[in-house]
């Protein structure tokens, strides 16, 4: 599982797509903290404006990751290769997994200058400030596991791509008022369910702090499902 996921976490930087993720990544993150965040106008020492983007950059970025991980095998023919070795199947999974999930880890450890600044400019609450990367990366985990499982699901990478960003578009306006004030007027029984689905919603306890056992449950739930998903359907495909 370690062989492999070094493996991807390499072949990331071997070609432009690792560099080109963190750069629009980090590009997009101080454009949207610093102008519709009013980072500066607020005069408040937190990252809350940079946290509130976070699962939204995440919507587009994270599937622009995953599209490859089983996609591209599948449409090489490599992933017969893959699964011949002498490892188990779960840990090609969870090795792909880890390796995509320590380059979101990379990406986000280039936000320090934004940690810089608000600690030059005020005296924030840097546990805080930690809870909220803590965060950042359980809502990577969880875009990742998901659009790991999508990407099993097809040979094309942009079909890939675009079922990944519409499904974690759903798991993360779940939660939304539109959405609960839709399902509570239409489908009251589903609106509890819809908030409770929301990744956004459980993100937002992390930002003010609260690393509850509650939300740490929910993203390994959501986590451990989408790869076992995802093994299910590497064996569909296996049998075919």
């Amino acid at each position: 599982m370690i062989t492999i996921a070094r493996r991807e976490l390499a072949a990331y930087f071997a070609t432009p797509v690792a560099y080109v993720f963190i750069v629009i990544f980090l590009v997009m993150a101080g454009a949207l903290t610093f102008t519709l965040g009013n980072f500066f106008a607020r005069g408040q020492a937190d990252l809350n404006p940079f946290f509130s983007f976070v699962p939204w950059l995440f919507l587009f970025l994270v599937p622009a990751l995953t599209m490859r991980l089983w996609a591209e095998e599948r449409r090489l023919g490599t992933i017969e290769l893959l699964l011949t070795l002498p490892i188990a199947q779960w840990e090609a999974v969870l090795g792909k997994f880890l390796a995509a999930w320590a380059f979101c880890g990379i990406a986000l450890a280039l936000t320090f200058p934004l940690w810089l600044t608000v600690n030059y400019l005020g005296e924030p609450d840097n546990g805080v400030i930690l809870a909220g990367y803590v965060g950042c990366m359980m809502v990577a985990g969880a875009y990742l596991a998901l659009g790991a499982a999508i990407s099993a699901l097809t040979k094309n990478q942009v079909v890939a791509f675009v079922i990944a960003v519409a499904a974690c578009f759903i798991f993360a306006a779940a939660g939304s008022p539109v959405v609960t004030s839709f399902l509570s007027a239409n489908l009251p029984q589903l609106a509890e369910i819809s908030r409770a689905l929301s990744v956004a919603d459980r993100f937002q306890g992390f930002t003010r702090g609260v690393v509850s056992a509650r939300d740490i449950i929910f993203f390994a739930s959501f986590i451990g499902f989408w790869l076992f998903v995802n093994n299910l359907v590497l064996d569909h495909r296996k049998a075919d």
